[in-house]
């Protein structure tokens, strides 16, 4: 058990049998009545984002996540194949598990399987990830403004906005956080 003043962001904490990971918290004394926790938490099993208020007195049950590293090997309809690559011990997920981070998934990547005991939450994703443009515009000379971008297909679909001095056939590095792109590839 943990008490509530002790929790830090990016902790994993279990309540009413949901497990949670924390994103914000703040510690609140107002100047009547007994001081008290604000937290932001984000449901590792549904990815609903909660807030909720503790009574500073309280604790919460810590959560022990373990992270295994694994590589994404391919879709079979809805379900989505991981491989560890030193046992060779191979996981499923389906959509859901998976949620927003699909859209950054390609073939060869490797990301973090998230477990809690045995249950198997979900993925975590490198913060930035490198791709191959397979389809975008030639810039227009003259068309220089300051920050100027078009649009660049990726190899896994996925369409983002690039400098206009990018062009097909390189590769770049997009971040997972917003899904911008950050630099070429070195």
């Amino acid at each position: 058990m943990i008490n509530v003043n002790d929790i830090k962001n990016g902790m994993t904490v279990e309540d009413e049998g949901n497990i949670y990971q924390v994103l914000e918290f703040s510690h609140v004394k107002p100047g009547k009545g007994a001081a008290f926790v604000k937290m932001k938490l984000k449901n590792m099993r549904t990815g609903a984002i909660v807030e909720k208020t503790y009574n500073s007195s309280v604790k919460l049950a810590k959560a022990t996540i373990q992270r295994k590293p694994m590589q994404y090997l391919y879709q079979a309809g809805d379900t989505y194949s991981f491989m560890d690559m030193t046992t060779y011990e191979q996981a499923e997920l389906s959509k859901e598990q998976i949620g927003d981070s699909l859209k950054y998934l390609k073939e060869n990547l490797n990301v973090d399987l998230i477990y809690y005991d045995t249950e198997l939450l979900g993925i975590n994703l490198p913060e930035k990830i490198d791709y191959m443009v397979v389809d975008t515009e030639q810039a227009v000379k003259g068309n220089t403004s300051s920050g100027a971008q078009k649009d660049a297909t990726l190899e896994n679909g996925m369409t983002v906005k690039v400098p206009l001095f990018i062009n097909q056939g390189e590769s770049i590095i997009i971040s997972t956080d917003d899904g911008k792109y950050v630099s070429r590839s070195k």
